[in-house]
């Protein structure tokens, strides 16, 4: 791979901005490619998470170049090796509470000595064994973007312990569990996203928020997130909503 990684991208600075995919969809990740998103969050934790699918989708996003990100489900190494071995150059792994958790998901994202990935060169990722061994090691441990979820308490009040934690890249809150474990309560919820954000900063490492509008995505960049990315589920029906009540 010739064009800089997601993972070096975000960790230069640059101000990324995604879409969460959950609905299988060649065309979907080609037009969000061609209107000039930086990346793709494919969803198989609440999505479908047909590997076969998947890897159609990884293909289809590298033709245009823009890299995926894989939202797996908790503790889904199995997962985490196959979709690694597709192509996916990130992980997003929901539901970390603790410093142990963020361990966890680091040793399954990361060949050795960082983790303890299975190491193959015969996939997708590796050109199907035509790549160098050494060669792919040493991108694989250099540019795979480890991204964990924060979404309950137990997690907010760990997040600085998380952050510390070696080949941990970033974090992304998780909003509606976070509001669900938390109760109705939003300035509660808001408060405690706030202590995240602050300890993510305080730690430097790279914040992803989930946002549903240009509006929110631009406060987000400006409050510090280095990457966003929109639900498009809920944009698209949104979208969907407002044309539909064009009717007489």
């Amino acid at each position: 791979m010739t064009a800089p990684s997601l993972r070096a991208r975000a960790l230069a600075g640059d101000r990324l901005i995604g879409v969460l995919l959950r609905m299988p969809s060649e065309e979907l990740v080609e037009m969000t490619a061609i209107a000039g998103f930086d990346f793709v969050v494919v969803d198989c934790e609440h999505g479908p998470a047909d590997i076969v699918a998947l890897r159609q989708h990884i293909a289809v996003a590298a033709i245009h170049g823009v890299p995926v990100i894989v939202r797996v489900g908790a503790g889904e190494d199995g997962m985490i090796l196959r979709v690694l071995d597709q192509g996916a150059q990130g992980i997003l792994a929901p539901h970390i509470d603790t410093a142990l958790d963020a361990a966890a998901l680091v040793s399954a994202s990361h060949y050795p000595p960082m983790g303890e990935r299975g190491f193959a060169t015969y996939s997708r990722a590796g050109r199907f064994g035509t790549t160098d061994a050494a060669a792919h090691l040493e991108w694989y441990l250099q540019n795979t973007l480890v991204l964990g979820m924060i979404e309950s308490p137990t997690g907010v009040a760990a997040t600085a312990e998380i952050a510390a934690v070696p080949g941990l890249d970033g974090v992304m809150v998780g909003p509606s569990d976070l509001a669900a474990t938390m109760g109705s309560d939003r300035a509660a919820v808001a408060e405690a996203i706030a202590r995240v954000h602050a300890d993510l900063a305080a730690a430097g490492v790279l914040r992803m928020d989930i946002v549903g509008t240009a509006t929110a995505a631009e406060a987000a960049f400006a409050d510090g997130a280095q990457l966003v990315v929109y639900n498009l589920a809920s944009s698209l029906m949104e979208r969907l909503r407002d044309l539909a009540g064009a009717r007489p």
